[in-house]
């Protein structure tokens, strides 16, 4: 019997994955299982070497589907992400995102349709590491900020949570137009533009009132 297996991670503790799998669902998929790393960092920690993450390389076998909200879920690392999602189809497990609708099925026997999803695959694995090292930049940038001491001011209150954040800057890197993140995310088009055009100040909005707690 075959089954559908939603992974999920998050970086921090304090983000839930609640939203990846209410996207998921919005998406049409329904799951036999739910899988999901907490506090664990996608560039540093490969899936195989995640708590629950691993647990994917037993739990998976032919025929079943790994849903993930996007590639960069199974990683931010070109090597890992391209390295992981070519195991598993050598297992026979299909793998598809959320974000975008992408299949990565290893059954295709032609030549030219296998060069196709190949050089996808690359693709979004290449894009995933991009994406990390721009995010990387921009909570420098947003961390920088926060610390100057001419903007102890914490202004106001960001209309968005570190999930809704990450989810823009993801869906941002695949190309994804602003009605598509807007929708996504549950965020308005004004709020999905200004992170858009300023991904620094929106990090620094964030860390502002997060270290303005209690």
């Amino acid at each position: 019997m075959t089954r559908t297996v939603l992974y999920a991670r998050v970086s921090t503790a304090e983000q839930n994955s609640s939203h990846q799998q209410a996207q998921a669902e919005a998406a049409g998929f329904t799951f036999d299982r739910v899988v999901v790393d907490h506090g664990v960092s996608g560039v540093a920690v490969p899936l195989a070497e995640r708590p629950e993450g691993k647990r994917l390389f037993d739990m998976l076998h032919r025929g079943d589907v790994l849903v993930v909200r996007w590639v960069d879920r199974l990683g931010r690392n070109y090597q890992d992400v391209t390295d992981t999602i070519r195991h598993f189809m050598r297992e026979g497990v299909v793998i598809k995102t959320i974000i975008n609708g992408l299949t990565f099925d290893g059954a295709t026997t032609d030549p030219m349709q296998a060069a196709v999803r190949d050089a996808l695959i690359a693709f979004m694995a290449a894009t995933a590491q991009a994406q990390a090292e721009a995010t990387k930049e921009a909570q420098k940038a947003g961390i920088a900020a926060a610390k100057d001491d001419n903007a102890k001011y914490r202004g106001r209150k960001p209309s968005y949570t570190r999930d809704q954040l990450t989810t823009v800057q993801d869906m941002l890197a695949t190309g994804a137009g602003t009605t598509a993140i807007a929708t996504a995310t549950g965020l308005s088009r004004q709020t999905v533009i200004r992170i858009a055009k300023d991904a620094g100040k929106a990090e620094a909005a964030l860390i502002k009132w997060q270290e303005g707690k209690g």
